[in-house]
């Protein structure tokens, strides 16, 4: 019920500590647990009215609430608290056929049902919606929406028109989900942000994209390991000792687990089998920066776009969902794809792991991910569960439910910075996508878990990666004549991609808006990424000829002294023998 809190609010108080002695005492609390309850616009010296219901049940306690709020007269009752009494047929059936700059949904129900008023709580927070609640025993309502089964929804749209609004389930859960997914339909602290056209104009650069909710965008996932590698790791300069190993686990995960293979799994093949013959335990970034930049010239197939492109991972403006959004997606899809082929990690050096995407992960949010207030609590969250983590349904299973947590702490109300009002966090998968996942039990909303993990396996799974919007390999035109030029696209820092402190700030800035340092400024125009014209030298390059060279001269003078100094102590042995 936390999206009730404008019009009831739940607070805790534990009298079995010290410090709340005296306030339990004031209050005369001798037994536990004691429900009380406060009216609104109550003085301070109100000790409230103790809850004595038939049960303790969470449906109970709920209903109670609604009682509360709906035995308010309406001079009392709080100011953001919607009428929740029923309308009647003369107050609703003039409401058909109006357009209107909102929704309205009117839920028919039986006269004990509180389905209807549950759900006019939880779209308080939300704009863009109206409901209102009628009783079934209303026969010429029923006559004219033609309605036979209770509970049911019949919506209004803005535009004038209106129907029956399609449920799987009666359920309060399901009712609320789809109102609150209503285009439009948007949170209240966000309200000053317009709807997802006005947000192309003037919210973000980025053009707007189409997409199936339903479907995983490999965009999205490419997206994700091109601003790991050219954005997060670059903040690092160098790498070495367990900052090292972890890169190598993740890079070996990739390359072995990476569902779609083709250039993604090439490069990151290519990253480890570099990294595993390296002759010293420390590299610097810009090496890696390179290989990553310049391989596709010297292997076919090896290429990872130049540019950040969500698709279904994409935020209502800058600052929202973006690169945390992708990097969940990247290692659901890793997690999914282990668990239907274990036998990729052998002879990885992970294989022997109890849950090796799942650590992987926990090792790199702990040691790279920028927002570190978010590394704390995914390594608290692990600390206290990963390890009952079995097997690799587990597995699966362990990261959405984690993931559902962190949306629940993150989700909308006064002060939530992160979530976007166009995609709010909401638990995951809706009704909409897996009807079967939900279900109730004693009135309280529940997750069917063999239906989660069949419906994991199938939305994450490599049939159903879609292609669209990918960045693909480009291709150089024979005999490149005339360049075409461009601005490499800017990077989108995502939420939270703060550098640590006191680190060394390397000059290795892989993407900057505008023409780069120490690089040709002319580019071709390629499908995705971007070739130099010339022959190809980078800042990298350049710097490596330098120190070569100078090495080389070093080197050079020190055989010249050294054989220098040995020819005249030869020539003067040789004359004191003859002397």
């Amino acid at each position: 019920v936390s999206d009730w809190h404008e019009a009831i609010a739940v607070a805790v108080l534990d009298c079995a500590q010290e410090e709340n002695f005296e306030v339990c005492k004031e209050f005369r609390i001798w037994d536990f647990n004691t429900g009380r309850f406060f009216v609104a616009h109550s003085s301070a010296a109100d000790k409230g009215t103790i809850y004595r219901g038939a049960d303790r049940e969470v449906r109970s306690v709920r209903q109670l609430m609604v009682n509360i709020l709906q035995n308010h007269s309406r001079t009392e009752r709080p100011q953001s608290c919607p009428p929740l009494e029923p309308y009647n047929a003369a107050q609703l059936l003039p409401l058909l056929g109006q357009r209107s700059d909102h929704y309205t949904a009117i839920i028919v129900e039986e006269a004990g049902s509180f389905v209807g008023r549950e759900v006019i709580l939880d779209l308080l927070q939300f704009s863009g919606v109206e409901v209102r609640r009628a009783l079934a025993s209303d026969l010429p309502l029923l006559d004219v929406l033609n309605m036979a089964a209770f509970p049911s929804v019949y919506l209004l749209h803005p535009n004038g028109s209106h129907a029956p609004l399609h449920s799987e389930k009666p359920l309060r859960f399901f009712f609320s989900s789809l109102l609150r997914s209503l285009p439009g339909v948007q949170r209240r602290s966000s309200s000053e942000v317009a709807q997802t056209g006005a947000l192309q104009d003037g919210g973000t650069s980025e053009p707007w994209r189409d997409f199936d909710r339903s479907q995983v965008y490999t965009a999205d996932l490419e997206s994700a390991l091109h601003y790991l590698l050219r954005v997060e790791l670059a903040a690092h300069g160098t790498l070495e000792g367990a900052e090292l190993k972890v890169f190598k686990d993740f890079v070996t995960l990739v390359a072995k687990l990476y569902p779609v293979g083709g250039s993604v799994v090439k490069l990151m093949e290519t990253l480890s089998d570099w990294l595993l013959g390296l002759p010293v335990e420390l590299v610097l970034l810009g090496l890696i920066m390179h290989i990553y930049k310049n391989t596709g010239r010297e292997i076919s197939g090896v290429f990872l776009g130049a540019e950040l492109r969500w698709v279904g991972c994409q935020g209502s403006r800058l600052g929202l969902r973006g690169y945390p959004c992708s990097l969940w997606t990247l290692f659901h899809v890793l997690t999914v794809q282990h668990d239907a082929a274990p036998a990729a990690l052998d002879g990885s050096g992970l294989e022997g792991e109890a849950a090796p995407v799942l650590q992987v992960m926990r090792r790199y949010i702990r040691t790279f991910f920028g927002c570190k207030e978010c590394g704390r609590h995914f390594e608290q969250a692990a600390a206290a569960s990963m390890d009952q983590v079995t097997s690799r349904e587990d597995e699966v299973l362990w990261l959405w439910n984690q993931h559902n947590r962190v949306n629940t702490r993150l989700a909308g109300g006064p002060g939530s910075l992160s979530d976007d009002p166009v995609s709010p966090k909401a638990p995951w998968p809706s009704p909409a996508l897996c009807p079967a996942c939900h279900e109730e039990s004693n009135g309280v909303h529940v997750w069917n878990h063999a239906n989660v993990l069949a419906f994991l396996r199938r939305h994450y799974g490599a049939s159903n990666l879609n292609p669209r919007y990918s960045l693909t390999s480009p291709r150089l035109p024979a005999g490149a004549g005339p360049a075409q030029t461009r601005r490499p696209q800017e990077e989108r820092p995502a939420a939270g991609g703060e550098r640590r402190k006191g680190e060394d700030q390397v000059e290795l800035r892989p993407i900057q808006p505008g023409p780069r340092r120490g690089e040709q400024a002319v580019l071709i125009q390629g499908e995705g990424g971007f070739w130099i014209l010339g022959l190809g030298f980078t800042s990298v390059d350049m710097s490596l000829c330098v120190v070569l060279y100078g090495s080389s001269c070093l080197f050079l003078m020190l055989l010249f002294f050294f054989f220098k100094v040995r020819s005249r102590r030869c020539k003067l042995r040789h004359a004191r023998l003859h002397v």
